[in-house]
């Protein structure tokens, strides 16, 4: 590991990695501050543009957007309780109540040392389990790829907002979309509709803006934003002895429930800042000050997001099974490279893979200087109308689109995903279970059509090994839990019926 990181800070603290990891952080606290945009848009936005770097600087830049949003989301959360990400949602209760008592300033210090915490330990983490999970999967065949996949994509499809089904129906629709295009082994064309220009496949860019980019501009325009108004007065960013020791514990706390989270799919950083605050309110000593303006109600769920946002790199990169969309598309953008996500990432590409974790210890430490000293800047931009910001957002993404192949088609295509990604956010369905659905398709079939073939056809292949049938069996586990107070709603119904 210490070879590793030598390595690691060898590649980070180039001049160009350097560069890119600090454009990477400042873009994503300014975007996580702006609510309507968000880390997942402007990644689909910036991947087509990452063509022209190296695999290790685009990493780098698109990691620094996805942590540095959960910095910057904690921010507008206690001043103007608005929150700018949807990890930073909890924050609004207790830190919006200290602003408005005066002290914001004291909200915002621990908020942003509770984030540089569990953002060291996270990544700290990653550095010692990932190798090991690492090679953990090398030991793993067809049989268990495939049910690993299956168990993350029910993981995803049940955990997300909204029904059950409709998780996993958006999963499935996902998965043919993914298989659009020539069949590799037998040549045949699937969903293509006679069309030639479909014969390669929809690609994942061309999906992942019209899903995200389009789909949010839609959305966005149709509801009214409040602007910020007033001066927001911030003062001293030094916090009491008092605050201090109130906090250590909930930054432990947020930081241990964030770690588990972020290495399980379809949990996330919001679900891992909803349960660190719950578990702060039931550990208090009085409750009722949640919700009043409790220190511990801002540490320990910004703790909690950000060491989530950290971890949930171990599964991605070592298992190549991304366990949320942002996470999907950080796969797209390692296989736009070339690049095979899995266990042998470690050691065919270790500059990749310990570049990136030591540029997210200087990307904490960037985070730091930018969030406190230039407080007041970020007020001041936080004042820019969305109706600003989505033509730019807009132009960028289909200039994005068209430079992938130069052809229009694939504009159409994407505008046309992003009505169907406004429709079915209208009608409560998530897009994460689709998205990964659209990413690890491919990734599934291949894997079943292998395991079937070393067991001439046997389907117990998947039931034989242990570690497969223990996938399988958490999948089928995870579905009967939901679905359990549902069908006991409906039994009584079913029996007055009969």
């Amino acid at each position: 590991m210490l070879d590793g990181l030598l390595l690691g800070f060898q590649v980070a603290l180039s001049l160009d990695n350097l560069l890119y990891c600090l454009i990477g952080v400042t873009l994503g606290t300014f975007i996580g501050m702006l609510p309507g945009v968000g880390p997942l848009v402007t990644i689909a936005v910036l991947l087509p543009m990452t063509y022209g770097l190296t695999p290790v600087a685009s990493m780098i830049m698109l990691a620094g957007i996805y942590y540095g949003a959960s910095y910057g989301g904690s921010s507008t959360a206690i001043l103007v309780n608005l929150p700018g990400e949807s990890s930073s949602v909890v924050t609004c209760i207790d830190g919006y109540q200290m602003a408005r008592r005066g002290r914001a300033g004291a909200a915002l210090a621990i908020a942003a040392i509770g984030s540089f915490i569990a953002g060291c330990i996270g990544t700290f983490s990653i550095a010692l389990f990932a190798p090991m999970l690492g090679s953990a999967a090398l030991a793993f065949g067809p049989a268990e790829y495939a049910s690993l996949i299956t168990m993350a994509l029910v993981a995803t499809s049940v955990l997300v907002q909204g029904a059950v089904v409709k998780g996993l129906l958006m999963a499935l629709l996902g998965i043919l979309i993914g298989l659009v295009g020539m069949d590799v082994n037998s040549g045949a064309m699937r969903f293509t509709f006679g069309q030639q220009s479909l014969m390669e496949g929809i690609d994942f860019v061309v999906v992942a803006v019209g899903m995200f980019a389009f789909s949010e501009i839609i959305r966005e325009l149709s509801l009214s934003h409040r602007a910020v108004e007033g001066n927001v007065k911030v003062d001293s960013l030094m916090p009491t002895r008092t605050e201090l020791q109130q906090s250590v514990k909930p930054i432990l706390r947020g930081t241990a429930i964030g770690m588990f989270c972020g290495v399980l799919p379809g949990i996330g950083a919001t679900v891992s800042s909803f349960a660190s605050y719950v578990l702060e309110k039931r550990c208090a000593k009085d409750p009722s000050r949640f919700g009043h303006g409790a220190i511990e109600g801002v540490a320990g769920p910004e703790s909690a997001n950000n060491a989530s946002a950290q971890t949930s790199f171990i599964p991605t990169l070592t298992l190549g099974v991304p366990g949320s969309a942002t996470m999907a598309l950080m796969l797209g953008a390692l296989m736009i490279h070339g690049i095979t996500p899995g266990p042998n990432v470690i050691s065919e590409r270790p500059e990749l893979f310990w570049g990136l974790v030591a540029s997210m210890w200087i990307g904490n430490v960037l985070l730091v200087i930018l969030n406190l000293p230039l407080i007041r800047l970020w007020i001041t931009l936080l004042k820019v109308p969305y109706s600003w910001l989505f033509p730019m957002i807009l132009i960028l993404s289909c200039f994005g689109i068209y430079t992938l192949s130069n052809d229009p088609m694939d504009v159409l295509i994407g505008a046309g995903f992003g009505v169907f990604g406004y429709i079915v956010l209208q009608l409560e369905f998530s897009l994460a279970p689709f998205i990964l659905g659209l990413v690890l398709g491919p990734m599934l079939e291949e894997n079943i059509r292998r395991a079937l073939l070393i067991s001439h056809g046997d389907p117990m292949v998947f039931l034989e090994s242990p570690i497969s049938a223990g996938f399988l069996g958490a999948a089928v586990l995870l579905m009967a839990l939901l679905l359990m107070p549902a069908i006991r709603r409906a039994k009584p119904h079913l029996e007055q019926e009969a």
